[in-house]
Parts: structure tokens; C-alpha cells; sequence
């Protein structure tokens, strides 16, 4: 843990803590995902700060693992070639950037469909429209971690991975295209059922290539300005 970057290991351990946290303030009857995880921007609970708050919040043992492994596999590499600062900015507004799209999408959905009812009925029992709509909770690093990995595949196009179950490896840039295709065909499929804000996985992947194609062009701007008078 030593060895890792220093906004890496601090998220790893902030994103533990918290999820450990949860799982131990819920046996007392306090839910922390109700005040700091994501409700939809309707709902009566809805808070500005739970676009931040959301991404260090997790549910269920294999949702942290896979997101905090994928931190820890990604984050490490993109920290160390752009430095702490850069990547803390790209990492949160990311996850930003994810909350934004799950909110627009939800209002798609929910708030136009639903704006006319004052309640809904959900095999048989009738829910105040409130009640219901509080009960659309988003949590997850996982618009964050969408984003770095769309990062090291811009950065790194040609390395290779073994992502399991395939039994050959796989070009970064090529992984990123096939994640992207994957998670607009379910987006697009309305794909409910699986409990995943896959726009708001695209919403971060969308974040980061707009920050990274502006570091570009202001590197590029800054070489091309450059004049050098050495012989």
C-alpha cells in the first residue's frame, strides 16, 4: 500500500472506510446512503452535495471490490503519468460528470412520465409520487472509474490486457470502444432490471474525454508557442 500513489491509496482507503462505515451505522438503524448517496433531483431528499458524495458510497461486497480493484489497476498508472493533482481533478469530475448524466437521464425518464401523478402503484399498493421518487437512490465510484479506464486507454491505446473471460489479450483502446458499445446498448435497451446507471457510466467516460482532449490541445497550444533560440 505504501508503494501506491498517494491519491490512489487515499481513495482506496476513504472508499473502504466508508463502505465498512455503512455496513456498521446500518445495525444501529442509520442510513447513510439516504442523506449522501445520489436521489433524484425531484425527490424531497435530494441534496447538491450528493453529486460528490455519492461516489464514495458503495452496496454489497463485489460492487467495492471491482470498482476499488479497477482504481487500484488504472488509477495507479494514470496518477504516476499525470501526477496527483491532475488526477484527483480528473477522478472527481468524472464521477461528477456521472451523477450529472444519471440525474438528466432519471429526469428523462421519471420526470416527465410521472410529473402529472401525485402517486404510483406498485403491485397493488399504492405509493405517494414523494415517497417513490426518494426511493430512486444512485451510489457507486463507478462513473469515476469508467472515466479512468477511457483515460489510460487514450493514454496507452496499444498496451495490452487480459480481461477475463477472454482467453487472448486485448488492446486498451479497443476495450474502452467495447465498453462504451456495451454500455449504450444496455443504456439504450432500458435495462432496469440489473440495478446499473449505465449513462451515467458513459456521462463519466464523456467527462474525461472532453478534460483530455483540452489537456491536449493546451499542450499542443504550449509546444506550438514555444520558440526556441538555441543553436
Amino acid at each position: 500500500m505504501n508503494k501506491l500513489p498517494t491519491v490512489t491509496k487515499n481513495l482506496l482507503i476513504i472508499n473502504v472506510l466508508c463502505w465498512m462505515g455503512t455496513l456498521a451505522l446500518r445495525k444501529y438503524g442509520i442510513d447513510i446512503h439516504n442523506l449522501f448517496g445520489l436521489h433524484f433531483i425531484l425527490a424531497p431528499s435530494f441534496r447538491i452535495w450528493q453529486l460528490v458524495t455519492y461516489m464514495f458510497l458503495h452496496e454489497g461486497f463485489e460492487h467495492i471490490f471491482f470498482n476499488m480493484f479497477a482504481v487500484w489497476m488504472f488509477g495507479r498508472i494514470m496518477e504516476q503519468t499525470w501526477g496527483s493533482r491532475k488526477f484527483l481533478f480528473f477522478y472527481l469530475a468524472c464521477g461528477l460528470g456521472a451523477g450529472v448524466m444519471q440525474e438528466i437521464c432519471q429526469f428523462v425518464h421519471y420526470g416527465v412520465a410521472l410529473s402529472a401523478y401525485s402517486s404510483v402503484n406498485l403491485d397493488g399498493v399504492i405509493i405517494p409520487m414523494r415517497t417513490y421518487l426518494d426511493s430512486i437512490l444512485t451510489v457507486g465510484a463507478s462513473g469515476a472509474v469508467y472515466g479512468i479506464l477511457l483515460g489510460y486507454g487514450m493514454t496507452y491505446p496499444e498496451n495490452q490486457l487480459f480481461i477475463i473471460p477472454f482467453p487472448f489479450p486485448i488492446k486498451a483502446k479497443w476495450l474502452v470502444v467495447g465498453y462504451v458499445v456495451l454500455e449504450l446498448a444496455l443504456g439504450i435497451r432500458g435495462s432496469a432490471a440489473d440495478n446499473v446507471a449505465h449513462f451515467a457510466h458513459l456521462g463519466g467516460m464523456l467527462v474525461g474525454f472532453l478534460i483530455i482532449l483540452y489537456w491536449r490541445r493546451r499542450e499542443r497550444r504550449s509546444r506550438d508557442n514555444h520558440i526556441d533560440f538555441t543553436w
